[in-house]
């Protein structure tokens, strides 16, 4: 069946090969220089092909630093080829194509008019002012795509990745604008997910980003990168959106209706979504990294301090994927400009999700090469909330104040069914509750005293209250020489109260003096204060429903921890022709206090770090930029707690309250180079991590049961990444490569002893994509991921490949049809594993040519898959599981467009 499989889709590669050949040769390229009347080359002109019996948009180019230009056109037709650049009259010149490629050399005129009374000949494909480059949506799209992700992977340098985020020249999209107003706070994932594609005008990038204009000139900014998303409309108010409903086999449904309004003034977006089809539209992952727009424009401190989330380690989705998810979704989106120097703005999403999940996994303990089976069944259900206000207030163009306020607040539950086979078997069930809160407000002033001074403040606060709940109830009594428990009953209920409450007050102000056109001096005074409560006991439930509470001082935690952090930066920044060379330094007194059981330990500390920034700026869409930096970390409250905690039902912490601080070296080198001449994209980084005095786990392994503590240790852990990307547009035809690799080398300390574990994890990527507009388009490509754990010669390699294939295709004027194959092959070194399975996505949908219903039947899953592979390494063992998927799910939708 496998083999079948296969030739078939050898059959359809090639196949689909040949029709691009065929395509390709259809083509001839005309090419030449655009020069002004001077003999001097424009560079980023723009050059277009419009068919003179079709009236439509053929070929277009952008000029290169030399002045050349490329355009890809069809054989034997009349073309009206039309070039402009601005500040300069356009130019038209008409030719008739053969077979043969064509060679035109161009000189324009200095425009002699006002821009006002210029001409435009044509809706340009992409035009690029400065730093902003702006697609044309309709010269890119092939009528096929629904929402702002089909959209944006159709524009060159643009991709969307496998977490849902957008990613433009091989940057992470920080913030998506609409018509200029903020989406959820600039949330890139929901946008993309979001936004219909048929109300997209144009998408402007914005590249070296600053949200804050003053700043744009003295911090660096690029990395940056920001996404406008333009509107259809002529209109001064408009209103748009749509409302799916489906229906399928088994009783799945589908509800998402999405509305957007749109003026000068004020925007509202509301969004929802109900389904047990397994599309989630707002994750727990996505819950824990939505910042609401809380982050500082004037770069980090040298510090990293977190104060942690409360986490009791809930079991998380692979690929977004489980063995049965419902799901219920509400955003609602709001902004509003009373004045012209006023804006407000703010959000609301509620989440609700109830999952099952179904592993089989294989855990091999590094130390004694144990290894143990789990069978393991989850229901969870997760509740989560943000709430989100915002001000900005500009009296003028050098002030700028902003306050915001986000409150984010979660119900999660979850019941685990396990069965563990390892030197004993073992029937285990547990509990898991939280019910964390937090509120974090934040305001900051941007000051321009004149053209030599500015100045930036910016203060958070932060309360947040965690309070995770653990149940365990074993066959087996575990930690027999830590828990005094009461033996005379039929299992071990055994239960642990945790509550953590945490202030925290962040302050900085940045003083920038300008000392040059382009060189700058900066200097920076801030502190960061927290002070956090940690109770923690553990007791057992009894067979009569008593409870037995266990009062040692190892079992119980009634700790107070506070951090004071009073720091002094310098930076110098200086651009030299094409180099930007921006050194500095930080100094930092600490102040680390843990309280509990009657006593304290104070950890003083005065740290001074080194870290520098260096841009070679090659071309204006071409850098190598390296960066390096110095971080003094601390723990929060939890390494600090001496008496035991439950991490799972077979793992327990200790803290240490003598812990000290550890020191990380980061270095980074990245070269990126984009180029609208050829639409070639390519991008490369290598990261570097040296820690020094690293937190370890210390551990102590008896059979599959562990007690850690974490301590300082002088063995050094290293890590080193890399990744690069290439894409390039030939005609229709987009080439695409990536590869990513991972090395790390861990000092671990196991039964006091020290050992060391390696892991080498490689992905590579290689797919070709069509975007012709009248014929069907393919992406076609494979995927080989390699990983390597080993320690001590005790080594496990695993292996996936990956052919992938998606189609869509637009057939009789009015029909759609959409298919996403992907076919896995994971295995091992040892023989050990070998699995198969495919996963195939399908839909075909109707609409009627200026008819707002649109009907489709959509089967997920067609081959019916039940499974997925995948593993794991980190400093104690390495796993590997199989992981139950929703099965085949065949549904019936209806999308009316309001």
């Amino acid at each position: 069946m496998r083999n079948l499989f296969i030739k078939k889709h050898v059959l359809v590669l090639i196949a689909l090969i040949a029709l691009i050949n065929v395509a390709i040769a259809q083509k001839i390229t005309i090419t030449g220089v655009l020069k002004d009347s001077l003999g001097s080359p424009l560079e980023m002109a723009n050059v277009v092909a419009v068919n003179q019996e079709t009236k439509s948009l053929d070929g277009f180019g952008i000029t290169d630093p030399n002045g050349k230009y490329k355009v890809s056109v069809n054989q034997n037709s009349s073309y009206s080829l039309k070039f402009s650049y601005i500040g300069f009259q356009p130019k038209e010149l008409l030719i008739k194509t053969l077979e043969e490629d064509l060679q035109r050399d161009i000189i324009l005129a200095e425009q002699a008019q006002s821009l006002d009374e210029v001409e435009v000949v044509y809706e340009m494909p992409v035009v690029v002012k400065g730093d902003t480059i702006v697609y044309n949506t309709d010269s890119f799209v092939t009528g096929t795509e629904k929402k702002l992700e089909d959209v944006l992977s159709k524009l060159p340098g643009v991709e969307i990745n496998d977490d849902g985020e957008i990613q433009v020249e091989g940057k992470t999209v920080t913030k998506v604008m609409v018509n200029g107003k903020d989406f959820f706070d600039g949330d890139s994932k929901l946008a993309a997910k979001n936004i219909p594609a048929n109300a997209l005008d144009k998408i402007e990038v914005l590249r070296n980003y600053s949200e804050v204009s003053q700043l744009k000139g003295v911090t660096n900014n690029q990395d940056n990168v920001a996404l406008n998303i333009r509107l259809k409309t002529g209109k001064e108010k408009f209103w748009f959106g749509e409302i799916t409903a489906g229906l399928g086999l088994d009783n799945r449904y589908l509800a998402h209706p999405k509305l957007f309004f749109y003026s000068p003034k004020y925007s509202v977006n509301i969004l929802t979504d109900l389904n047990n089809i397994g599309q989630l539209p707002f994750t727990s992952r996505d819950y824990r990294n939505f910042t609401g727009g809380f982050r500082s424009r004037t770069g980090n401190t040298g510090t990293s301090f977190n104060v942690g989330d409360g986490g009791l380690g809930l079991s998380q989705l692979q690929n977004n994927r489980a063995k049965e998810i419902e799901t219920r979704f509400g955003a609602v989106n709001f902004s509003y400009a009373p004045t012209e120097k006023l804006d407000l703005s703010g959000f609301a999403i509620y989440s609700y999700a109830n999952t099952d999940l179904q592993t089989v996994a294989t855990r091999t303990y590094i130390s004694s090469n144990q290894q143990e089976v789990t069978t393991t069944g989850t229901e969870q259900t997760s509740n989560l909330g943000l709430l989100k206000l915002s001000a900005a207030y500009t009296p003028n163009t050098n002030m700028q104040v902003e306050y915001d306020a986000l409150a984010k607040f979660s119900d999660e539950h979850e019941d685990v069914g396990i069965l563990s086979v390892a030197d004993v078997t073992d029937q285990i069930f547990e509990n898991k509750q939280q019910t964390p809160s937090s509120f974090n407000q934040n305001a900051n002033v941007y000051y321009t005293v004149n053209e030599k001074n500015i100045l930036a403040v910016e203060a958070q606060y932060l309360i947040q209250n965690e309070d995770p709940f653990y149940n365990a109830i074993r066959e087996i009594q575990p930690f027999e020489s830590i828990l005094p428990l009461n033996e005379d009953q039929a299992n071990y209920n055994i239960n642990q109260d945790r509550k953590i409450k945490t202030n925290k007050f962040d302050f900085k102000t940045d003083y920038y003096f300008i000392t040059g056109p382009k060189s700058n001096i900066n200097f920076t005074l801030g502190t960061t204060q927290s002070s956090q409560k940690f109770n923690s006991n553990i007791f057992q439930i009894l067979d009569n429903e008593s409870t037995l509470a266990f009062t040692d001082d190892d079992l119980v935690n009634d700790v107070e921890y506070k951090f004071s952090d009073i720091f002094f930066g310098f930076h110098y920044k200086l651009i030299v022709g094409k180099l930007t060379f921006n050194p500095g330094f930080k100094v930092h007194d600490y102040t680390a206090k843990n309280t509990q059981l009657g006593a304290s330990v104070t950890d003083d500390l005065f740290n001074i770090v080194p870290d520098l920034f260096i841009n070679l700026q090659l071309k204006q869409s071409e850098s190598i930029r390296f960066n390096y930096g110095v971080n003094r970390q601390f723990s929060d409250i939890d390494k600090f707690s001496r008496a035991y905690i439950f991490s799972n039902y077979n793992s327990m912490y200790q803290g240490n309250r003598d812990l000290e601080s550890a020191l990380f070296h980061n270095l980074s080198l990245n070269f990126f180079s984009f180029s609208m001449f050829n639409m070639q994209n390519i991008f490369a980084n290598i990261n570097y991590s040296k820690r020094v005095d690293a937190f370890k786990n210390n551990s102590s392994i008896v059979g599959i049961n562990q007690v850690s503590s974490t301590i300082n240790s002088n063995l050094e852990d290293e890590v080193l990444s890399g990744s690069a990307n290439f894409q390039r547009t030939f005609g229709k035809i987009k080439v695409s490569s990536k590869g990513s690799l991972s090395y790390s080398n861990l000092n671990n300390i196991v039964n006091g002893s020290p050992s060391t574990s390696e892991s080498l994890t490689q992905s590579y990527r290689a797919s070709l994509a069509t975007s012709f507009r009248d014929a069907p388009n393919v992406e076609f490509g494979y995927t080989y991921a390699v990983n390597n754990y080993d320690n001590g010669g005790n080594s496990s390699t695993y292996y996936t490949d990956t052919p992938f294939l998606k189609v869509d295709a637009a057939f009789l004027k009015r029909f759609i049809f959409l298919a996403d194959l992907e076919y896995y092959h994971y295995r091992d070194k040892a023989n050990s594993i070998n699995n198969e399975y495919g996963n195939l996505d399908t839909s075909i949908s109707y609409q009627k040519e200026d008819s707002k219903w649109a009907y489709s039947v959509e089967v997920t899953n067609l081959l019916n898959n039940t499974e997925l592979n995948q593993d794991s390494f980190n400093e104690l063992f390495y796993r590997t599981s199989s992981y139950v998927v929703q099965p085949r799910y065949v549904m019936l939708k209806i999308k009316y467009d309001l």
